[in-house]
């Protein structure tokens, strides 16, 4: 008794009990799969294309308001060729006249050799203006926030000179002003086309994820999961795969916008670029677009984030009835 009683001796080692791991918990849905890679491919396009759309309806809106600014800060006095008529003493006069008005600020007569590089694109080079009609032209620059009273000065040179016509270009700024408003109506719809048909590929994806992975939500029911610690898993699932996708079709337009603009910028004066500059305007985008794009990137993230949380929530809402009332399945497997 008194030896088993007696402490151990010194010198002998008490063993340890191995410490304890924790297994790392794995995801409830695979992190990669064709269904996800598919997806994420589809919503790359998506936002590449929105990203387009929207940069596109941008470099509209800012070349259609240029032109109006240049439109709107001048206004031009034709003056028609009569027999007996000296036209550079008519021209000063138009000017004069023009540049009394208040609202006015300068005036500039155009030249032989001005009015002649106008019409170098129709009738060529070597142009001589006495043996043609053409009209000559006097550029008014007027006070926008201040314009001159366009009728009265209309009046005054059709008395004083009856060959002048003085032309405000009202109808060219509402064309333009007609134009870029047609432009963002019709960039809204493929827009609001490609968002809609992202949603519905989102839904398709997400029915299908849920049906790959029925048995993984009943069995997280069965154990007492609610149905939103569900909805969250599948939530955050799509949330990666969106932001994957719209980060990549997002980038690649803004990289796209990002060459043209370059390559505008270094041919200038050159064939190509003047056609694609009076085509398209310029490829520059700037802050503002840059800015769109990166916020079309999250909203094509958090619109494919919460279709896939209100589908889910709807499919679970499914198996919940078809739980408690096998008989309305309607041909929905039951597990």
């Amino acid at each position: 008794m008194n030896e088993m009683a007696r402490p151990k001796a010194e010198g002998t080692a008490t063993p340890r009990r191995a410490p304890m791991r924790v297994r790392p918990t794995a995801p409830i849905l695979p992190p990669s799969n064709i269904q996800g890679n598919a997806l994420m491919v589809v919503i790359a396009i998506m936002a590449f294309l929105a990203c387009l759309t929207l940069g596109a309806v941008t470099m509209v809106r800012a070349t259609a308001t240029g032109w109006q600014s240049e439109i709107s800060r001048e206004i031009t006095i034709q003056i028609k060729p009569s027999e007996g008529l000296d036209m550079d003493a008519t021209l000063e006069k138009a000017k004069n006249l023009a540049l009394g008005f208040v609202g006015t600020q300068e005036g500039t007569i155009m030249d032989d050799a001005a009015t002649a590089r106008l019409l170098e694109p129709w009738l060529g080079t070597g142009l001589d203006l006495n043996e043609l009609p053409v009209p000559r032209l006097v550029i008014i620059t007027i006070d926008e926030q201040n314009p001159p009273d366009f009728v009265a000065m209309r009046d005054l040179l059709s008395k004083e000179i009856p060959q002048a016509f003085l032309d405000d270009h009202r109808t060219w700024v509402d064309r333009l002003v007609s134009m870029a408003s047609t432009t963002v109506w019709i960039g809204t719809g493929v827009l609001i086309l490609v968002f809609t048909a992202m949603v519905l590929t989102v839904v398709f994806a997400t029915r299908g994820v849920i049906s790959g992975n029925r048995h993984i939500v009943e069995v997280l029911h069965f154990v007492g999961a609610e149905s939103a610690f569900v909805a969250r898993e599948f939530q955050k699932h799509f949330l990666k795969i969106s932001l994957k996708g719209s980060a990549a079709g997002s980038a690649v337009a803004a990289i796209l916008f990002a060459i043209l603009g370059a390559w505008q910028a270094s041919s200038r004066a050159t064939p190509e670029s003047d056609q694609a500059t009076a085509l398209f305007g310029t490829f520059s985008l700037g802050l503002a677009g840059y800015l769109g794009i990166f916020a079309t990137m999250i909203v094509i993230a958090l619109l494919t984030t919460l279709t896939a949380r209100f589908t889910v929530m709807r499919n679970i809402d499914e198996i919940d009835l078809i739980r408690s009332d096998p008989g309305r399945s309607d041909g929905l497997p039951a597990s």
